[in-house]
């Protein structure tokens, strides 16, 4: 098909993820064919800079030969057996290699194939712990989350968020939870400065534990850094305070690393900068180096045997999907593990850290961008109609999307959080281009906001 019969098409039977359809059909997005690098190609042989990894899963580039021959080379094996009941090799050797990567403890590796059904076994994983654990077991049926918490789709996923944008709708269908105030201080309730608002923040956190301590199956967190909140950065301390309360209290830990894992703040996993060890890791996105879709829950020996008897007892943990440990996935995986160390890609996003910061510090004190948020190459840049004031603009300009849009047409691919513009370069991503990037981005928002 040529670009208007793929874009009639397109518009006629695709249905967008978050897309407003009626908008999207109005614009003729690009259509992407091929990837060149660090570099999207669409129908019309337009170039365009990935700046936000083809959302938030590449990791080193689009095309890589070393990924491409892994994916080749285990296609001429096999591309997908069953993992209930058999096993394979690379998901074998993944599980090994991820258990020698993470924090302490976490020895036990359950595949799924995204981040929110990471998320979802979690949670199950949690409930089903405390009901069979060999010391005090018994039925424990909360689970704490912070205020604009993002976990994914899925019904419990969903239940665990906190943005009424996403998950109002679906109110009725969810579980109860309790909810902490996320610890960010841009915006702070009436009687509050940054201080008082972050000392109730701790207050209230240590305050739903207490009271609620024999009826909590776990707190739920990502790490350092709220994505889709709008890149909301924790301060220092603040998860390993939620750490060591959850520890005292006998309360599983679940990070949550979809988006903040594999290099994005700094570190391989951001838990390793607070030196904290969850009772549950939850993997996705990076860990295929954005190929496959791939996902992965890590789990300590202490919740693993909670789940060993004879099968007659009922302990299994019934919960799978057609396409668990797929070995094109794996594979994929393991291939971007090796060059994570190879090409030292961390002492890149490091760098790159650096250069975002110098690159975004002349835009800092402009009249419409009310605050620059950053963790390791994770961005926010949120836009106001009034910096002093910080007055949002009106949700019907979308003005995020506006300067979607004017990059667009300057050779640059982002995606807003409304009004919040994301920056998300791969980790691999070569300084020169992470200068184009944030150019292109300023100019983007001159050009729009002014």
């Amino acid at each position: 098909m040529d670009s208007i019969r793929l874009r009639e098409c397109d518009n006629e039977y695709v249905w967008h993820p978050f897309s407003p359809m009626q908008a999207y059909r109005e614009e003729d997005a690009p259509i992407i064919v091929s990837g060149d690098g660090f570099f999207l190609i669409d129908s019309d042989g337009n170039r365009y800079l990935d700046g936000i990894s083809s959302l938030w899963c590449n990791v080193h580039g689009h095309r890589i030969p070393e990924i491409d021959q892994a994916v080749r080379q285990q296609l001429d094996r096999i591309a997908h057996s069953t993992l209930l009941g058999l096993s394979n090799p690379v998901a074998i050797e993944l599980a090994s290699e991820l258990v020698q990567r993470t924090p302490p403890d976490l020895n036990k590796v359950f595949y799924s194939d995204n981040g929110a059904t990471a998320v979802e076994v979690a949670l199950k994983m949690a409930y089903q712990y405390h009901i069979q654990k060999h010391s005090s077991p018994g039925k424990r049926d909360i689970f704490v989350c912070l205020s604009g918490a993002y976990h994914g789709d899925t019904i419990g996923s969903v239940s665990v968020g906190g943005i009424d944008l996403f998950h109002a709708t679906y109110s009725n269908l969810l579980f109860d939870t309790v909810c902490v105030p996320s610890p960010v201080t841009y915006r702070t309730p009436d009687g509050y400065d940054a201080d008082s608002y972050l000392a109730r923040c701790y207050d209230e956190l240590a305050r739903v534990i207490v009271e609620n301590q024999d009826r909590i199956a776990a707190l739920v967190i990502e790490p350092l850094v709220q994505g889709a909140a709008g890149i909301l950065v924790h301060p220092s301390g603040y998860l390993k305070r939620v750490r060591q309360l959850t520890a005292d209290h006998k309360i599983l830990l679940i990070a949550d690393e979809v988006a903040v894992g594999f290099g994005r703040t700094g570190s391989l996993f951001a838990c390793e900068q607070e030196d904290v060890c969850p009772d549950l890791l939850c993997l996705a996105k990076g860990i295929s180096g954005g190929y496959l879709p791939l996902a992965a829950t890590l789990a300590t020996d202490e919740i693993y045997d909670a789940f060993l008897d004879d099968p007659t007892k009922g302990k299994t943990f019934y919960h799978g999907h057609t396409y668990t440990g797929n070995p094109l996935g794996c594979a994929a995986a393991l291939a971007s593990l090796n060059l994570l160390e190879q090409n030292r890609v961390l002492d890149n996003v490091r760098m790159n850290a650096q250069r975002l910061a110098d690159s975004l510090a002349r835009i800092e004190d402009w009249p419409h961008v009310g605050e620059i948020r950053q963790k390791g190459i994770m961005v926010g840049i949120e836009l106001v109609l009034d910096r002093e004031k910080k007055t949002p603009y009106a949700l019907q300009e979308r003005m995020g999307h506006q300067v979607t849009l004017a990059a667009r047409n300057h050779g640059v691919i982002i995606r807003p959080l409304g009004d919040v513009i994301v920056l998300m370069p791969a980790p691999a991503m070569p300084g020169e281009l992470l200068d184009q990037l944030c150019d292109t981005v300023i100019d983007a928002i001159d050009e729009t906001t002014n």
